[in-house]
């Protein structure tokens, strides 16, 4: 375990992808659970405040930064730990990165993650969002979640019932009770792709819903939407600069929908209607590259807005609370952030 970075580190900009953030009062870096695990226990013993930082790519953190311990979760590790004839129980490290594990999902030939190749952070943090893309969520093949429990104080191990998951959401979100330290994915034995269930990635594919794909083939065109999009990270790109989607898809009920007039969507679940959040913001009169002070929605995609370079977090939320404001005005919808909010508000 390492810590006092020097000045420059402690801001909270070297460690998100929006590069946003300011300082930190102490950081610690955990390369082993253990480390992690008597770092929170000793922040709650103290009543200290302590923010657990991985890959910080679903993190907006306030201009003023964190007064507390930044825990910087960096342990690492894959291996197959249960199989049996049609799929592998592969358990991950929580500071493993996200895409590198994918990587090694393609290599081996494990299937059930390939179209959430190019996601940045940690695998730690999927579980938290439930991450999802191109038809798949880590929802679907997570087996269990080893956390760390701040109240009881001990470590357990939580199902998929238990993590509670929803749309982009979980027990785990807006909740510092848990340390995420590892996650129980349930893989197929297969070098083809799950089902593909994506309408824009059966299109690219070439391919029907529901069709298999060889793995290698669903992550090289994933990758080459996503990179299309700017959501592959490139430090020379300022289109990537970002926390991914900023606002997620409005659910809606369909009574409140049948009232909006014609408009892409999706029938939900319970009679709900999932309305897409870029169509809404783009049709609300804010288009791709629409900017602020230092920040603008990318030149690629409606819902990822970046900093281009001398942008500020305040900044970022002006832009942002315009564009729900005018998507709220124009439509009577409410749009709501996916990324966590650290030390400011919309």
């Amino acid at each position: 375990m390492t810590d006092t970075p020097s000045a420059p580190e402690r801001f909270l900009a070297s460690y998100t992808t929006l590069r946003l953030g300011g300082p930190a009062g102490t950081v610690t870096t955990a390369v082993h659970t253990d480390e992690a695990v008597e770092t929170v226990r000793a922040a709650a013993a103290a009543g200290r405040p302590l923010l657990i930082l991985a890959g910080g790519s679903n993190l907006v953190v306030g201009d003023e930064g964190f007064a507390g311990e930044v825990l910087l979760l960096r342990t690492r590790g894959i291996e197959t730990v249960g199989e049996d004839q049609d799929s592998f129980l592969v358990r991950v490290a929580a500071g493993e990165p996200w895409d590198d594990f994918v990587a090694t999902t393609i290599e081996n030939g494990w299937s059930g993650v390939e179209c959430l190749s190019g996601i940045p952070g940690a695998a730690g943090s999927t579980p938290i969002q439930n991450v999802g893309a191109y038809g798949q969520e880590v929802a679907h093949t997570i087996e269990a979640v080893h956390a760390y429990d701040r109240v009881a104080g001990q470590s357990l191990v939580m199902t998929p019932e238990q993590c509670g998951f929803g749309y982009r959401s979980s027990v785990f979100k807006h909740n510092d009770r848990y340390l995420v330290t590892a996650v129980d994915f349930r893989l197929g034995r297969s070098g083809d792709s799950a089902p593909i269930r994506y309408a824009e990635l059966a299109r690219t594919l070439g391919a029907e819903a529901g069709d298999r794909v060889p793995l290698r083939q669903a992550r090289d065109t994933v990758l080459k939407l996503r990179a299309g999009k700017g959501m592959v990270l490139d430090p020379e790109d300022r289109d990537t600069w970002s926390v991914g989607s900023f606002f997620t898809n409005p659910v809606v009920p369909a009574e409140f929908f049948a009232t909006l007039g014609e408009m892409p969507h999706w029938p939900g679940a319970d009679g709900t209607v999932k309305i897409p959040a870029a169509w809404l913001i783009e049709n609300a009169g804010f288009p791709k590259g629409f900017a602020g002070a230092g920040v603008a929605i990318s030149g690629k995609h409606t819902l990822a807005l970046t900093n281009r370079g001398s942008g500020t977090t305040a900044a970022l939320l002006d832009l942002a609370r315009v564009i729900r404001d005018g998507v709220r005005d124009r439509f009577g919808v409410e749009l709501h952030p996916e990324p966590v909010l650290v030390n400011c508000e919309l």
